[in-house]
């Protein structure tokens, strides 16, 4: 009898280079809500427009518009103008937690974080590492469910570590189909979703003065959405 293809998982990086920390963050769900899904985040992607001046187009790197280094706004809100001075962290803050919010109340959605601590001076090693024992695990459950799966990275494809950790299960029972799927973020919704999971699992594992501000946010938004209730050691 043929297995089902019943997940796609979308999945995206984050850590801290310095620190040897990897964290790999991703969304999934079944191949038959992914176009409510989209549509979810697609009706917020509006709402951000109308009140932030963010085009839907605009890609949201949460590095850049949580931290307030990128312009994503094509004209901030009034309320974050303070004596004509620009608060592009406050903003970014705010946008950050209605994308969160979004995932928290999207039916069909679930989400997940791993994270691997390495030697900062072999950080690659440490990043394939944690992605091969991330791409095991999934297999597992896979196998134990009798059903398929696919993953989409953000990415061009040119890093082997991905190819390497897909082609080291054993082809005649894999469960996860193809090699992982290389989509650039600005072209993918969901990837640009993945990038935001990832950050928040970050900034709850890399405590530090920083990013204080986002400590809670993934037991606040995500955990509801993570069977695991949290990023996960591996």
């Amino acid at each position: 009898m043929p297995l089902p293809l019943d997940r796609l998982i979308y999945i995206d990086d984050s850590g801290h280079p310095r620190s040897g920390l990897v964290v790999y963050g991703w969304l999934e769900f079944h191949p038959s809500r992914w176009s409510s899904v989209l549509r979810n985040w697609l009706d917020l992607r509006k709402k951000l427009w109308v009140e932030y001046k963010i085009p839907v187009s605009q890609e949201l790197h949460a590095t850049e518009y949580v931290n307030g280094r990128g312009r994503i706004s094509t004209r901030i809100p009034n309320r974050f103008m303070d004596n004509g001075v620009e608060r592009w962290k406050d903003s970014g803050r705010c946008v950050a937690q209605e994308c969160l919010e979004t995932l928290r109340s999207t039916e069909g959605l679930s989400v997940g974080a791993v994270y691997g601590f390495g030697d900062a001076s072999r950080l690659a090693h440490t990043r394939a590492d944690t992605y091969k024992a991330l791409v095991s695990r999934i297999e597992s459950q896979l196998v134990q469910s009798q059903t398929l799966a696919m993953i989409l990275v953000d990415g061009d494809g040119s890093d082997p570590a991905y190819t390497e950790a897909h082609r080291s299960l054993v082809l005649r029972t894999r469960h996860l189909i193809e090699d992982a799927i290389h989509i650039e973020s600005k072209n993918s919704q969901c990837i640009q979703m993945a990038d935001l999971v990832a950050w928040t699992a970050n900034a709850y594992v890399d405590q530090h003065a920083k990013n204080e501000f986002a400590r809670n946010w993934y037991p606040t938004y995500l955990a509801e959405r993570d069977p695991r209730r949290g990023p996960l050691r591996i």
